[in-house]
């Protein structure tokens, strides 16, 4: 059931949070962190790909993804091809920032998967990467009949915030567990970069709400084959 409001207010919020997201995650990572490396003698330049991969993708653009169908007036079958693709984007993004976070812990002589917030980010990405196959099979290639679709729709949506909602949680539980080992190593708990990271993690945080008040909100338009409003 929908809220008696559109969705387009939340999807203009929802935009300009996500580009104050990517400018803090990379005034963050390049202005206090040093910057960014695949290869370097600086191990710590490998593991700041790791933050602006996820956030940029899984979270920022994974989230575009979701409101595409509410924030883009376009028809249902433009959309459903933006939602596909912004998804993928996401997904691949996702995957070599986890893969950027192993390599850096393997060079570093650093063990893997230690951490609460490691375990999340291997079962969000298997979750992501499921629903993305599911969704493609079914909406897109070859395509389910359109029971099937119906039947399925109110899952997918479901599914996907359910999803989604752990990546954001799990953002801002990596933000909170950089910050402490940073703190732990020196870093003031009232600096310029700790201010800025928990500026982040509230940034992130409220991009989720808006994304997920935006797929409760009356779109555009509602149709058989969009995320409808829940």
């Amino acid at each position: 059931m929908a809220l008696g409001v559109k969705a387009f207010p939340f999807t203009f919020v929802v935009h300009l949070l996500g580009i104050a997201g990517i400018v803090l995650v990379l005034v963050w990572c390049i202005h206090f962190l040093g910057g960014l490396a695949w290869e370097s003698s600086n191990k710590s330049l490998i593991f700041n790909i790791h933050p602006v991969l996820m956030l940029i993708g899984l979270i920022i653009i994974g989230g575009e993804a979701i409101v595409s169908y509410k924030s883009v007036l376009l028809t249902k079958e433009v959309k459903k091809v933006i939602h596909l693709i912004l998804h993928a984007i996401a997904l691949i993004l996702g995957i070599v920032g986890i893969c950027a976070v192993f390599k850096y812990h393997n060079e570093s002589s650093i063990v893997n998967l230690y951490s609460l917030h490691s375990w999340l980010g291997i079962v969000i990405i298997i979750l992501y990467g499921i629903q993305w196959i599911y969704g493609f099979i079914i909406f897109f290639y070859p395509g389910g009949s359109e029971g099937l679709r119906a039947d399925s729709l109110p899952w997918h949506v479901a599914f996907g915030m359910f999803v989604y909602v752990l990546a954001v949680a799990n953002a801002a539980l990596g933000f909170l567990e950089k910050l402490t080992f940073l703190e732990n190593s020196g870093l003031s708990k009232f600096c310029s970069e700790a201010i800025l990271v928990n500026c982040l993690a509230v940034i992130t945080i409220l991009y989720g709400a808006f994304v997920i008040l935006a797929v409760a909100c009356q779109g555009n338009e509602e149709d058989d084959h969009s995320y409808s409003a829940i």
